[in-house]
């Protein structure tokens, strides 16, 4: 599968999820299923908790956050003082 076609499982549609990038066809976020998996869910779980789901659309989820992230600058953080 092409980086193109993965993302076109990804919809950003203003009228759903007040714009938020969802899994094309549902109202899970990307940012709910990053969620789940920096929680320690697995994607068996992910998958069983949400039977429309599949493992592509997991992995488009990942692949559509890598893309953006790609996109943006981060100031470094530095500890402060105690």
């Amino acid at each position: 599968m092409t980086e193109e076609e993965w993302l076109a499982r990804i919809a950003v549609d203003p009228r759903v999820m007040t714009g938020k990038p969802v899994i094309r066809g549902t109202r899970l976020t990307v940012e709910h299923i990053l969620s789940l998996l920096a929680s320690g869910a697995t994607v068996e779980e992910i998958l069983r908790e949400y039977p429309g789901l599949t493992r592509e659309d997991i992995r488009a989820g990942l692949l559509f956050a890598a893309k953006a992230l790609a996109d943006i600058s981060f100031v470094p953080l530095t500890e402060r003082p105690a």
